[in-house]
């Protein structure tokens, strides 16, 4: 007997919330014990904290790790543009790294493995508070500190124009990627799902890149994705496939955000991708940059200043990256070295 849909997300969700359990006894274990300044012994360099921040680079600068996302979405080209921007204007040095996301992220900044990371604002909500999902329940993120919004992060259900899914009830009984296990978009496709009440459902998670190419080799009916749009994964696959996007609109999308609040309308222009002519009406979260409490005030006022005094130096999502903006729609306390940039 197989699991049924149902099963298989209860146990992805105890999964999760077992590996979100084990970062808070990381952090607990490693602040201060003198190990490498990741927190993962990796070696990356170390300054005794345990928080990734000071460590050496070996070139007469610090090094810092910056959590991004799947290569196939916004986030890891993003984050190596500001890698870019940072090494160029400051004394530190980036590693990049590509991981599973939101969720991922907000353990990787919890255990110190990561002195960044790109996370989503509901996420943040919920690790700071400890709700909203299995993952964080009574499992606080007392130590995650904002930095800045960046971009809204748009919710695509792609799916490919043979497989007769044109609207999000089409979806029943179809096998779906919701995301990454243990990332945001995740999370936001079973919000989504539970909300409109499909449950009838089989679950793939893998990142965009491979969502694309199980679509385009007839493995799944239809993907989530959530990122700023557009998005290269689904780029890619609508020039040499023909896509459809499913809109999330009307009754659906009112009913979507009653059920989650941090959910906004948002629109994916006509001509955003090959063979897609009209507007798709769907909603959106808040990209942000997120840290921790532990990484020192002078390191954040310096990476915030970097990045936001240079913006002309970006060439993704510049309509939005903004330091008027940068504010609009912060879920969790900011730390002090980015109140520091923006209050001055």
């Amino acid at each position: 007997m197989t699991d049924s849909p149902i099963d298989k997300t209860i146990d992805r969700r105890k999964l999760l919330k077992g590996a979100v359990a084990a970062s808070l006894v990381g952090i607990a274990g490693c602040t201060g014990n003198g190990d490498a300044g990741n927190g993962n012994g990796n070696g990356n360099g170390g300054d005794g904290n345990g928080n990734g921040n000071g460590g050496s680079d070996g070139n007469g600068g610090t090094r810092l790790t910056w959590h991004a996302g799947g290569t196939g979405g916004t986030y890891f080209p993003l984050s190596n543009e500001f890698k870019t921007v940072v090494e160029a204007n400051t004394d530190f040095s980036l590693n990049v790294q590509s991981t599973g996301a939101s969720v991922e992220n907000v353990g990787s900044l919890a255990d110190g493995s990561a002195d960044f990371a790109l996370i989503q604002n509901d996420i943040a909500s919920f690790a700071k508070n400890g709700t909203g999902i299995d993952a964080f329940q009574d499992n606080a993120i007392e130590t995650i500190r904002g930095v800045a919004t960046l971009y809204p992060e748009t919710i695509t259900l792609v799916t490919l124009a043979g497989n007769d899914i044109s609207t999000v009830e089409d979806l029943g009984g179809a096998t779906i990627n919701t995301g990454d296990l243990g990332s945001g978009t995740q999370v936001n496709a079973q919000q989504i799902l539970e909300s409109l009440g499909i449950t009838d459902y089989s679950e793939q998670n893998a990142g965009f890149s491979q969502a694309s190419e199980q679509l385009a080799n007839g493995d799944i009916d239809a993907a989530f994705v959530v990122g700023g749009w557009p998005v290269g994964a689904i780029e890619d696959l609508a020039n040499t496939n023909d896509v459809e996007l499913v809109p999330i609109s009307g009754e659906n999308r009112e009913a979507v955000k009653a059920d989650a609040s941090w959910f906004a309308d948002d629109t994916i222009p006509a001509g955003t991708y090959s063979g897609v002519e009209e507007d798709v009406e769907t909603v959106a979260v808040q990209a942000m940059i997120a840290t921790n409490a532990d990484v020192s005030a002078d390191a954040v006022e310096t990476v915030t200043a970097a990045l936001f005094d240079n913006l002309g130096e970006l060439s993704i999502k510049t309509d939005f990256i903004t330091v008027d903006s940068a504010q609009d729609g912060m879920s969790i306390e900011l730390h002090e070295g980015a109140a520091a940039y923006f209050d001055a």
